[in-house]
């Protein structure tokens, strides 16, 4: 017996439920309004076209993927890949703001992009605009301190050996607080594809007014006035 079509409420609820987001973090994505969401979720009410539409458009999907159901898990089959990585064979992305090193950057398709990153930006103003991109983000302090800014939270210091985990596509900038000279850290981001990798080497190189990546090379020491 077939099984009924699921209703526009259900899908949405599921798609909520899959991202791990509130109806209020959903309302804040989409400019939706919280109560607007729960009534479409509950069956007390239905979104037009300009609605679906937004929607999608604000949370970087297709509309065909707001029908989609949640596939059945299938099981991943065993790739046996793997990548060593150091700083000698990184691709090397440098600009005003950071001094980015992306790890392992050979193996295509993969779901995480590790970098190791220099920063340099000591103000908001230096910054510019906040860098947003798809997925979320692990940073780890490997030196000195970083202040995270963020587009809905209050800047966090954090200290050598703190870490903290975000959705990326909030606008976020890292800077160094006043009193240290330098900050290092290690960056893990999520990815579905290549394609993803190559967009968001290109959101941070662009958003900071730099070229295309390159190999790393070895570094001689210079002073800069």
């Amino acid at each position: 017996m077939a099984s009924e079509s699921p209703t526009l409420g259900a899908l949405i609820r599921s798609l909520r439920s899959r991202q791990g987001w509130t109806l209020k973090e959903m309302s804040v994505k989409s400019g939706i309004p919280v109560s607007t969401l729960s009534k479409v979720e509950h069956g007390q009410l239905t979104l037009t076209y300009d609605k679906l539409y937004q929607l999608s458009q604000k949370l970087g999907m297709r509309m065909s993927e707001l029908f989609a159901e949640e596939e059945q898990e299938v099981e991943a089959p065993v790739t046996a890949r793997r990548s060593l990585g150091d700083l000698a064979s990184a691709v090397r992305v440098e600009t005003p703001n950071y001094d980015y090193h992306y790890l392992c950057a050979e193996l295509r398709r993969k779901r995480m992009i590790p970098v190791i990153a220099r920063i340099r930006a000591k103000s908001v103003k230096q910054f510019g605009q906040l860098v947003h991109h798809s997925g979320e983000e692990f940073t780890y302090v490997l030196k000195g301190a970083v202040v995270l800014h963020s587009e809905f939270y209050d800047p966090v210091v954090l200290r050598e050996g703190q870490s903290i985990y975000f959705d990326s596509s909030m606008g976020h900038a890292y800077l160094i607080p006043e009193g240290c000279d330098e900050a290092e850290v290690l960056t893990v981001m999520s990815s579905d594809d290549e394609e993803q990798m190559q967009s968001i080497m290109s959101t941070h190189s662009h958003a900071e007014g730099v070229g295309a990546a390159a190999p790393a090379k070895p570094r001689k020491r210079t002073s800069k006035t």
